[in-house]
């Protein structure tokens, strides 16, 4: 994020590069930099003349080095953005000739999404070596994404709890894309200064905030027998929304976190907080669920959970219901 803000503040600064080659696993921060110059570099009345967005599917490299090599007409400089460029994996090294002695009044934007650059061919050291910029957008793990939520709404003016937060990375994942997009139907319903709680994401966004594999995996911790069959039930009712393999995934990632806490002999909450990677809100119910669960138990769980995520993915299952696997997997875990 910080090196967004440094490419977006340079560009505002009249700091513009010859070219931005822009890869990587999340495409989220590789399309707001693109839109970002695609919106500013070029004022309204030279972006007709000037601006050009091409798809890597439609054009070769001798056709975005033949548009890169014009010049601006009535303008400083013309932007040419290539959208898809990982389309154009195969032949993407031959831009290097150009790369090496770029036109100085065009930015060239290419936007290769789910690859990245081999830096040690002549593409990569060319574009680096003439001042360009070749930014990497790296996918967030799961522990990183509640607190880019948090960051994300707090320049906004919005808060949202530690468990609102959970609950859309449980549902939606790492994908920032899909998280921003269900931040803004959020910010369509809700005034400036709002606090966002699970009842504004159930209302609002379709999560249940009782019926969710955050909840299922604090139920598992409490030992609360009767409310991790509740969900595990409502689980089997609705397997569309709430795959089985998903589940499995969660509970192996909690129970991996207590074996790391068992292990631990700081039990400072800021320290565990950092080694297991959660939210310091969460941590009383990390070592609660660690008083309930021995190292030995949580162990055998582990061992458990890796042969029932092998049955969901109908290994040796017999093609039993996915509601049913959780129930057999509950009373392996709480007997």
């Amino acid at each position: 994020m910080e090196d967004v803000k440094q490419i977006v503040s340079a560009i505002n600064k009249g700091d513009i590069k010859p070219i931005y080659f822009l890869m990587g696993e999340e495409a989220y921060y590789i399309d707001k930099i693109s839109d970002f110059i695609e919106n500013n570099v070029l004022d309204e009345s030279e972006k007709g003349f000037n601006q050009m967005v091409l798809y890597g599917r439609d054009v070769t490299i001798d056709e975005i080095e033949s548009n890169a090599k014009r010049y601006p007409m009535m303008a400083e400089r013309q932007v040419v953005i290539v959208k898809e460029a990982q389309d154009l994996s195969r032949t993407i090294e031959k831009l290097a000739q150009y790369a090496a002695n770029p036109q100085p009044s065009t930015v060239l934007v290419l936007n290769y999404k789910y690859k990245k650059l081999d830096k040690r061919k002549a593409l990569y050291k060319a574009i680096k070596k003439v001042g360009g910029v070749v930014f990497e957008s790296k996918t967030m793990y799961e522990n990183q994404v509640a607190d880019w939520i948090r960051r994300v709404l707090a320049g906004q003016n919005y808060n949202i709890s530690p468990k609102a937060s959970q609950m859309l990375v449980e549902f939606l994942g790492t994908d920032l894309g899909k998280i921003d997009n269900e931040l803004s139907k959020l910010k369509i319903v809700l005034p400036e200064g709002t606090q966002i709680t699970p009842d504004h994401i159930e209302e609002n966004i379709g999560i249940s905030k009782d019926y969710n594999n955050f909840e299922l995996r604090k139920a598992i911790g409490e030992r609360n027998v009767v409310k991790a069959h509740r969900i595990a039930k409502y689980f089997g009712e609705n397997p569309k929304d709430n795959p089985f393999v998903f589940t499995v995934y969660s509970l192996f990632s909690f129970f991996s976190q207590l074996l790391q806490l068992h292990g631990m002999t700081d039990r400072n909450p800021r320290s565990i907080a950092s080694a297991i990677k959660v939210h310091p809100y969460f941590v009383t119910e990390y070592l609660d669920a660690a008083k309930n669960f021995p190292m030995k138990k949580v162990s055998y769980i582990i061992g458990v959970l890796r042969e029932y995520d092998v049955k969901g993915k109908g290994v040796g299952a017999n093609a039993t219901p996915e509601g049913d696997l959780l129930k057999e997997l509950l009373v392996k875990i709480l007997g």
